[in-house]
This record gives C-alpha cells, structure tokens and sequence, in this order.
C-alpha cells in the first residue's frame, strides 16, 4: 500500500477513536434502520477494532442512550466514530464529504441473503462502504438490484440468517485481512 494512501486513511498503529486517527477511515459500515441495541454495540465494538466509522441511518429501533447499546460496546463506545444521518440520501452526501471524494467515486457493497455473489469475491478497497438492513427486513430490493455489489455470505440452508453483528464482523474482517490495515 502506498504511502499516500495509507495517510489519507489514517492507517497507523494507534487505537482507533484516538486524537491521531484522522478523517478518512479505512471502511464505512452502514447499518440501515437497525432494530436491536445491542447488535447495534456489538457492531460499534467491531468498528473500534477496525478503525472503521460506524453510520446509522434513521429510522432506529431504539433510543442511542439505551443501556443495552452502551452494554454491548463495552468502554470502547467512547473510541467509535459514528454518525446518524436521517435517510439515504443524507448518508451518501456526508460519506462523500468524509471519505474526500465524490459521491460517484464511492463503492457501497449491499449485504443480503438474496444476493448471488460471495462476499470474499471481491476485491475491497480502503473507504468503501458496507451496508446492511435492518434485522428484520433486511435491505430494500432496490439496494440489491445491483448484482456487482450485492454480496451474501453463504450459510446452512437449517437458518434464516446469521446474526447482524457476527455478518458485519465476517465482512468487514475479509477486507482487513486483503488490505491489511493495523498490521
């Protein structure tokens, strides 16, 4: 990874939430209208981990002060970068002015059980977006339409789903582990 890149994304060996993280982070994980608190803190621990920014687009199922959101992130709450935009339309203007580049530019990958292709067959790259729907209803057919970005991870046919949390996890993890970020 070259240097300029790798300062643009503020890839360093610091703790993430720190003073010297900057603006760009390394992934976007977009959860779309979460329902549950504590999936909701599960994934923002994740992101601390990450270095990633965490985004929420309203409506929430919960209140942000619930104690099973903060229970969930543990202390690590006080390090997450987050966001709550009001709807889509909001979300892709404001990743568009953090990551620095035009709404164009951006790659969003659309997670569903519907989707054909598998999420490790793709080639991530720093600043792209991963977006999941509530987990209930998951993502609107419209976000799914787009065949090239909407990626499933692969489960027993025995469950409906894995669980918010442990998906986010899984994905995001796959790009760290190809663009080997915090190393």
């Amino acid at each position: 990874m070259d240097k300029e890149l790798a300062s643009r994304f503020a890839l360093n060996n610091t703790i993430a939430g720190s003073e010297s993280v900057k603006k760009c982070p390394p992934l976007n994980i977009v959860l779309y209208e979460p329902e549950i608190a504590a999936n909701t803190g599960a994934v923002g621990r994740t992101c601390v981990g990450l270095g990633a920014k965490l985004w929420l687009v309203e409506p929430l199922g919960f209140q942000i002060d619930d104690r099973k959101l903060k229970r969930a992130g543990l202390d690590y709450w006080t390090y997450l970068e987050w966001e709550i935009v009001p709807c889509w339309t909001k979300l892709k203007k404001r990743l568009s002015e953090t990551n620095e580049v035009d709404e164009s530019e951006l790659r969003y990958y659309y997670f569903s059980k519907n989707a054909k292709q598998n999420y490790d067959a793709v080639s991530y790259q720093l600043g792209d977006a991963f977006v999941f729907g509530s987990e209930s209803r998951g993502l609107p057919t419209s976000f799914i339409e787009d065949g090239e970005r909407a990626l499933r991870i692969p489960i027993s046919p025995k469950i409906r789903s894995l669980n918010l949390s442990v998906s986010v996890a899984l994905a995001s993890y796959e790009a760290r582990r190809q663009l080997r970020f915090y190393e």
